[in-house]
């Protein structure tokens, strides 16, 4: 495989450059994972940064972890170079602006009593997402505790109409839009939109010695949600994707098996996230039962027939990516045994044409090759890249 390669001469769609689920910013990433492996030259990488911020860098109010500032600053913070330093200082005070402001906008939706949005507080588009910029840049700060606290907040019931609901409840459906398809809105179970989030952020910091008030219950109250809702046990436990208003009033789930096998939805997110929780609060109950699940949905050929591309979001990429990661983290080897197999099926997979769309992270060649080149070794990726999808741990 050519590691190196060469950015358009324009770019393809207005903020694309910044884009880091599907544009320049994500294959930036790739090209510095590489670098700092040794695989390329620096010039190399350089090249992608440059088409990544050819277009004046936006700081916008909406601007979540993948798009704008954030996405160009967590990029250059993974690089680790030096010509990145004066760069990554003058975004600085542009993504705390951003982070404080949607902070003092979430905080005060839960003071009037109101349910949020998922672009609230989503890894995609979120204070989720912020929140991981934050860690992976700057480590242990006020405004990342701020943010943990938040989320703190968040997960704490509230009572809509008599009714008591999650405090993460949306009333839009899953695109975060009303939707005549889900009246009275839904919980979203997912890594990327969903709980599983926020469970992986708060579990991940107080795994870096980084705590506030109220943090191990937050990650209990969501650990105890989602066993609330779990199907089945052992091997073949899962969890839904979402709940619906019916399905939560009757305390029952109508889906009828596991989603596919994604990161951003299925089992393979949602276990590394409850993966993480065990191993922060020190629970080997917690962590047995993510990995339980987690090996039978590797093992299970049902589950794995219906992942239909190879990428990161919602494909054999992220299904292997995570998996590699978990099986770093398990108690025993049964995750680790299965990674040549998954790496076959991905290859296989491959072999019979799949074409990719787009050079992006989450759906397009970026994502795909550096999860290949990640998981072909036993070491943590230099640039911790997988840090924006909360996997890194």
């Amino acid at each position: 495989m050519n590691r190196v390669q060469q950015p358009p001469a324009v770019d393809l769609a207005p903020g694309w450059g910044q884009a880091l689920a599907d544009g320049a910013a994500g294959s930036a990433l790739e090209q510095i994972e590489y670098a700092l492996s040794g695989d390329i030259q620096w010039a190399d990488a350089h090249q992608w940064v440059a088409a990544m911020t050819r277009q004046p860098v936006t700081a916008l109010p909406d601007d979540g972890l993948f798009n704008g500032a954030p996405a160009v600053g967590f990029v250059l913070n993974a690089a680790q170079h030096p010509s990145y330093g004066r760069a990554l200082a003058s975004l600085d005070p542009h993504i705390d602006r951003i982070t404080r402001a949607r902070l003092v906008s979430a905080n005060a939706r839960i003071d009037a009593g109101l349910l949020p949005e998922l672009r609230e507080w989503d890894l995609i588009s979120g204070l989720t997402g912020l929140g991981a910029y934050q860690l992976a840049r700057h480590g242990d700060t006020a405004l990342l505790r701020d943010v943990l606290s938040f989320l703190v907040r968040l997960t704490a019931p509230v009572t809509i109409g008599g009714e008591v609901l999650p405090g993460w409840w949306c009333e839009n459906g899953p695109a975060d839009m009303p939707s005549r398809h889900w009246p009275g809105g839904h919980a979203n179970a997912g890594l990327a939109h969903g709980i599983c989030g926020p469970l992986a952020l708060v579990s991940t910091a107080m795994r870096h010695g980084i705590g506030v008030p109220g943090q191990a219950g937050t990650i209990g109250r969501i650990c105890a949600w989602l066993d609330q809702h779990r199907q089945g046990d052992g091997a073949r436990a899962w969890w839904p994707g979402m709940l619906s208003r019916a399905e939560w009033r009757a305390g029952k789930v109508s889906q009828g098996g596991p989603q596919r096998p994604s990161w951003c939805y299925g089992t393979p997110g949602q276990a590394r996230a409850q993966q993480l929780a065990g191993l922060a609060l020190h629970d080997p109950d917690r962590q047995r039962i993510a990995e339980d699940a987690l090996v039978g949905c590797v093992s299970d050929s049902a589950q794995l027939f219906d992942l239909t591309d190879a990428t990161v979001c919602h494909g054999w990429a992220g299904l292997l990516l995570t998996t590699w990661r978990a099986a770093a983290d398990a108690r025993d080897d049964r995750l680790a045994r299965q990674l040549p197999k998954l790496r076959a099926l991905m290859d296989r997979h491959l072999r019979g044409g799949d074409q990719l769309e787009g050079t992006g992270l989450l759906e397009g060649t970026a994502g795909l090759r550096l999860a290949q080149h990640t998981t072909s070794v036993t070491t943590p990726p230099v640039s911790c890249w997988d840090a924006c999808l909360l996997l890194a741990g």
